[in-house]
């Protein structure tokens, strides 16, 4: 009796670990994403060890590099204050500037695979944009 209560204290315990252990896998955002594959070379370029959007990037498509705590966009500089995940969804609270204006922006994605995911709009469910993961440059 003691050797099966035991028995069962250790599969509960492993169960507990491994699903803990599984839960606190963070998906991994960072790299430059884009709208299309094949125009990642045409939209980013590295300037001073930085991946930036090229000039005229928003001729060819939409994307955007996060990079740590920050997403930057063409337009935009979003500092992440707050991130939360789950059931394959990243919730980020960004601050975000522009040249005109600082405001809260909240920015959501659903992940698709380690290379693909979809911005989604909590308010307007018909409303998506697929990017995906550029090579490393």
């Amino acid at each position: 009796m003691i050797i099966l209560t035991i028995a069962r204290t250790f599969v509960v315990s492993s169960a507990v670990f491994l699903l803990s252990g599984a839960s606190a896998h963070s998906i991994e955002l960072n790299g430059a994403w884009a709208s299309d594959p094949s125009i990642c070379s045409k939209i980013f370029v590295k300037r001073n060890a930085k991946l930036v959007m090229t000039s005229d990037a928003d001729n060819y498509g939409s994307g955007f590099v996060v990079d740590g705590n920050q997403v930057r966009g063409k337009i935009a500089t979003c500092n992440i204050k707050a991130r939360k995940e789950e059931a394959g969804l990243v919730h980020l609270i960004t601050s975000c500037s522009t040249d005109v204006a600082l405001q809260t922006v909240q920015l959501s994605f659903k992940v698709d695979d380690d290379n693909r995911i979809t911005r989604i709009f909590p308010g307007a469910p018909e409303m998506s944009v697929s990017y995906s993961r550029c090579p490393t440059q």
